[in-house]
């Protein structure tokens, strides 16, 4: 059955039922199998499965990661929480991670468990990065729950769809204090027709979803030891808006201007590069530099979504790689791109960069 068929007979089901209730306030990815993979813009499903990035905040790097893992026997990761007040929420903006006083290598196998118990299913899982990536996902939660669907939809649910994917980053990160950051990172996308006669469908990218990375987060505390109420205080505290980002240009080359000092700076730049689908490769924390490439598809032989971007021919073999910097005076930020060697990169394709690294910022 196509995808038109199937979105026609969950509306029509909707239009029958009279009491048909949205719990758009809850989540249910319970029903997530591993299955044949999403059918995106062959680019969008290239940069999913490769894309890295690394936030900062005193972090060491994925090789001390490793180090430290070897150091500690295997038996610890299950180990009980020091306490209940060992994890915390902090906040930049719409931006949050957890800070939990455990080491690193005693949070992998929680953290992996937890995405687990919430229905997902690994496409990445990556130790020695502390990395993991869940596959695209359907919240169920977001189907009507009418009397139609009560009745039939155990035999034919696969009719129902709400025509949304989700997908999640997770990244542990090792502080240099001994403590141990924990990002996570949403990625959706969306169904649509992509005829007039709306007899086919494609799927797009939707925006990140903040509230939901938050709920998410929210959830990952308790399942570390923090209570329901605790949590749940914890993530809805008022939050005041981040420092807007704009584009300019700075001796002929176009820049992301953000009012914040390098640390905040760093941070959510790192953050949005990985929201943005970019492949973070390396970097340098010192020197304020992320390390991109973007790899082209090379078995679709239409152009997809970022093809189109990046003016890329597909059948061109060599990634495009750049450096982002990130410098700073004071509570000023500067963002911009580099080449490859390292010279500053004025090109269509570096504007086209810094506008989807200020629309992600703003």
């Amino acid at each position: 059955m196509n995808a038109t068929t199937r979105l026609g007979l969950l509306g029509l089901a909707v239009t029958l039922s009279a009491c048909s209730v949205l719990e758009s306030d809850k989540i249910d990815y319970k029903s997530a199998t591993k299955g044949a993979s999403l059918e995106v813009p062959p680019d969008l499903s290239q940069l999913s499965r490769d894309t890295r990035y690394t936030v900062p905040g005193g972090v060491v790097s994925a090789a001390a990661f490793e180090a430290g893992q070897a150091q500690q026997p295997r038996g610890a990761a299950n180990a009980a929480p020091q306490a209940i007040g060992d994890v915390r929420i902090e906040r930049d903006g719409n931006q949050r991670w957890l800070v939990v006083d455990r080491p690193a290598d005693q949070l992998w196998e929680p953290v992996r468990d937890f995405w687990l118990e919430n229905g997902f299913v690994y496409t990445l899982e990556q130790p020695n990065l502390g990395l993991l990536e869940t596959d695209w996902a359907e919240n169920r939660a977001k189907l009507p729950q009418d009397i139609i669907r009560s009745t039939i939809g155990k035999v034919f649910d696969s009719l129902y769809s709400t025509g949304e994917r989700d997908k999640f980053r997770t990244r542990l990160e090792r502080a240099s204090d001994g403590r141990t950051e924990i990002y996570v990172s949403h990625r959706g996308m969306v169904e649509v027709y992509s005829t007039a006669q709306k007899d086919s469908t494609i799927w797009q990218p939707r925006p990140a979803d903040p509230e939901l990375e938050t709920e998410f987060l929210r959830r990952l505390m308790v399942k570390l030891g923090v209570s329901e109420e605790q949590s749940k205080a914890a993530a809805a505290a008022v939050v005041p808006p981040a420092p807007s980002a704009r584009m300019a240009t700075a001796s002929g080359v176009p820049v992301v201007q953000l009012d914040e000092n390098f640390d905040r700076a760093w941070r959510r730049v790192g953050v949005s590069l990985d929201r943005t689908g970019f492949t973070v490769e390396d970097r340098d924390r010192s020197q304020g530099v992320y390390f991109v490439r973007y790899v082209a598809p090379t078995e679709k032989k239409e152009q997809g979504f970022f093809s189109k971007l990046f003016g890329r021919s597909p059948d061109a073999a060599a990634p495009l790689k750049y450096r982002i910097v990130v410098r700073s005076e004071g509570s000023q930020s500067t963002v911009s791109v580099l080449n490859a060697a390292g010279a500053p990169e004025s090109s269509a394709n570096a504007e086209r960069i810094v506008r989807v690294l200020a629309d992600d910022l703003k």
